[in-house]
């Protein structure tokens, strides 16, 4: 599957915006599907992910309550609605998938296979 990660850009903080991943290839519904993001000088971290097949979402502690995951199977496509931003999440924002991905691994970089190209996302003050 090939993925292509948008809709960053710059926010004030206390915005909101909503990145989109598209994906090609088949069987997109076999695919759990994250969002993880990385700041200048700092490690990446997982922000939140939906699950293959009946869409379980989970969240990082850095999207809870502010985000919300949501994915669209027959357009596959997952989106990120972030809300109440602040310039704490400024980073460039990174969509992954893998197919029938353990519970376990979900906020797990490393068992993503597929990566798309990254958006940026700049909260100003």
């Amino acid at each position: 599957v090939q993925l292509q990660a948008s809709g960053g850009g710059l926010v004030q903080a206390g915005g909101s915006r909503r990145l989109s991943c598209s994906a090609s290839g088949r069987a997109f519904i076999n695919y759990t599907v994250a969002w993880f993001r990385q700041a200048p000088g700092k490690a990446r971290e997982f922000v939140s992910a939906v699950k293959y097949g009946l869409g379980t979402k989970y969240y990082g502690d850095v999207a809870k309550g502010r985000f919300t995951i949501s994915r669209d199977n027959d357009k596959k496509i997952v989106y990120l609605q972030m809300n109440s931003l602040e310039t704490e999440d400024t980073a460039v924002y990174f969509c992954a998938a893998a197919s029938f991905l353990h519970d376990d691994y979900y906020g797990t970089g490393q068992y993503y296979n597929f990566w798309g190209q990254g958006t940026q996302v700049t909260v100003s003050s």
